[in-house]
């Protein structure tokens, strides 16, 4: 699941002598759908950042205008074949979003168009978050794959709506616009467009790359420390949940109807 540190046409790394570092989810043509390849990249790259003081703020965004990122590439599920490839794939998910919430800097996200699944997983591990107006945030798995989330995503999703607003962007499987995201707490700011998008991301990482690093280090690890309890060894919880969706006839069901783009049959099995 994981691969070699390396840059990639599909994830881009940039940084300036302004201290911003950013990366790109670089897959416009399949609306930035992440790899298991690119999901690695995102913890490699933060590695790097971690070992360079001269780095203040990370930026991540999405090529092209259409999407910051529609969740986990499909095809990548084919493989699955075992419970325990579901538990590993749910840990990696953990360590690429833990990547970004132990990050020393503070991470931004610059969201235009779809913003879905592990898309939206990754916005919601950034510190801050910023937004076109045609956003769209969610979690349409009740209707396209029949998966889950794992603890640690819904707790995350809880602290920024609330249980209640999980429960109904996942429930109804619909995606919350750009003024209700910003109405519940989802996004920070709202802009017009892409064009937008990139002019007020580049100011406000500048007007936090000027800010005391230690401070704001100190402020985002004293935040996560408060709402996280270190991971356990072994059996966690929640991982039963991830075994029954994950290797479930739905779930097989789901991932080869959205391939082949039909309506899954559910059968609760």
């Amino acid at each position: 699941m994981t691969s070699p540190a390396r840059d990639t046409d599909e994830l881009l790394f940039t940084q300036d002598g302004a201290g911003i570092a950013r990366i790109v989810l670089n897959r416009p043509q399949a609306r930035n759908a992440l790899t298991f390849a690119m999901y690695q990249g995102i913890i490699d790259r933060c590695a790097r950042i971690e070992a360079d003081p001269s780095v203040r703020v990370l930026v991540i965004t999405g090529a092209g205008e259409k999407a910051f990122a529609a969740g986990t590439d499909i095809a990548q599920f084919r493989g699955f074949a075992s419970a325990q490839d579901a538990l590993d794939y749910e840990r990696f998910m953990d360590r690429v979003m833990g990547a970004l919430e132990r990050l020393r800097v503070p991470v931004i996200a610059a969201i235009a168009g779809a913003c879905t699944g592990g898309g939206a997983a990754i916005a919601a591990a950034c510190d801050l978050r910023v937004a076109t107006r045609d956003a769209r945030f969610g979690f349409p798995i009740a209707r396209t794959l029949g998966n889950c989330l794992s603890l640690a995503n819904l707790k995350r999703l809880s602290r920024l709506v609330g249980p209640a607003r999980v429960k109904d962007m996942i429930f109804t499987a619909r995606l919350v616009g750009a003024e209700e995201a910003l109405a519940i707490g989802l996004v920070g700011e709202v802009v017009a467009d892409a064009d937008a998008l990139a002019v007020r991301a580049t100011e406000l990482a500048t007007l936090v790359a000027g800010h005391a690093p230690l401070t704001l280090h100190a402020t985002k690890e004293g935040l996560r420390r408060l709402q996280d309890a270190d991971d356990t060894a072994g059996e966690r919880p929640g991982d039963d949940l991830i075994r029954l969706c994950y290797t479930s006839a739905d779930f097989r069901e789901g991932m080869e109807a959205f391939l082949g783009k039909r309506a899954p049959d559910w059968r609760g099995r």
